[in-house]
C-alpha cells in the first residue's frame, strides 16, 4: 500500500470516528479531504455520495429495528429530494463539455454549504430551543401545510446534496427539528438517516454515470471508515458536545472560506 492509499484509509478512519461519535461531519469533512488529496471536485462529490450511502445503510437497519423511523416523513422528504437530485444532475451533465466550469460551480457551492453546515452545528442548541418553544406556541403547521414544507425541505436538501454531497446530515436534522418539534429526537435522527441513504445513493449513482466516481478511492475510504464508525460510536458522550461542536464548526468555516474565496 503506497502513501496515498494509506492516507485515504486514515482519512476514512478519522471521518468515520467523528461521524460515529457526533453523528455529523461525514460529507462536510470527507469531500474537502478528497480535494486535499488532489481529486477534482466533481469526482470528490460523486465518491463521497456513495461512501455516505454505504456507511449510513447500517444505521438505517439499527434505527428500523428500534422503530426510530417515521416512514411518512421520509416519504415526503424523498418526494422533494429525488426530483431535485435529478434536476441538479441534469444541470451538471449539461456542463460536462466544460469540466472546469462544472468543477468551479461545485467548489463554490461546497464553500457556502460548509458555512451553512457550520452555523447549523454551532447554533444547534439554540435552534433546538427555538423548535421546542414553537411547539408550545401558536405557529404549529400541520396536515397539508406541514407536508408541503417537508417536500420543500427535501427539495432544498436534494439540490445541495447532489451539488456538494453535503447537507443531508446536519442541515437535514436541524430542519426536521424545526418542522417536527414534538417528535422525539431519536425518531427525527433515524428518519433523516433513512432519507439520507436513498438520497445519497441516487445522487451517487447519477454522478457515477457521469464518470464522477473513483472506485479505487471509495474502497480505501471504506476500509478505514467502517472500524472508525464502530470505535466512535462506543465513545459517544465521553467527550463533551460543548467542546466537539465549536471545534467542528470552526474547522468547517475555515475549509468553507478557503473553497468559496
Amino acid at each position: 500500500m503506497d502513501f496515498v492509499n494509506f492516507g485515504l484509509v486514515v482519512a476514512g478512519l478519522v471521518v468515520g470516528f467523528i461521524v460515529g461519535m457526533t453523528g455529523v461531519g461525514g460529507g462536510s469533512l470527507m469531500t474537502p479531504i478528497l480535494l486535499w488529496f488532489g481529486i477534482n471536485p466533481a469526482t470528490a462529490v460523486g465518491t463521497d455520495l456513495l461512501y455516505a450511502a454505504i456507511t449510513k445503510s447500517s444505521g438505517v437497519l439499527v434505527h428500523r429495528k428500534n422503530k426510530n423511523i417515521d416512514w411518512a416523513i421520509t416519504g415526503w422528504l424523498t418526494l422533494g429530494s429525488v426530483p431535485a437530485v435529478a434536476l441538479t444532475l441534469w444541470f451538471l451533465s449539461s456542463l460536462q463539455t466544460s469540466p472546469d466550469a462544472m468543477n468551479a460551480i461545485i467548489k463554490q457551492a461546497l464553500g457556502f454549504v460548509l458555512f451553512a453546515t457550520a452555523l447549523a452545528i454551532f447554533f444547534k442548541k439554540r435552534l433546538l430551543d427555538f423548535a421546542h418553544k414553537r411547539a408550545g406556541g401558536t405557529y404549529n403547521p400541520s396536515g397539508k401545510r406541514l407536508n408541503g414544507l417537508t417536500v420543500i425541505t427535501g427539495l432544498i436538501l436534494g439540490t445541495m446534496v447532489a451539488l456538494t454531497s453535503i447537507g443531508a446530515g446536519a442541515l437535514g436534522t436541524v430542519a426536521l427539528f424545526i418542522l417536527y418539534p414534538l417528535l422525539p429526537t431519536r425518531r427525527l435522527v433515524g428518519t433523516e438517516i433513512a432519507h439520507a441513504v436513498p438520497l445519497t445513493l441516487v445522487a451517487g449513482l447519477g454522478h457515477a454515470s457521469m464518470g464522477n466516481m473513483d472506485w479505487h478511492v471509495l474502497g480505501y475510504l471504506l476500509v478505514g471508515s467502517l472500524p472508525g464508525i464502530y470505535l466512535g460510536s462506543h465513545l459517544t458522550g465521553r467527550i463533551s458536545d460543548e467542546v466537539l461542536r465549536p471545534c467542528l464548526a470552526t474547522m468547517l468555516v475555515l475549509i468553507g472560506y478557503k473553497l468559496a474565496f
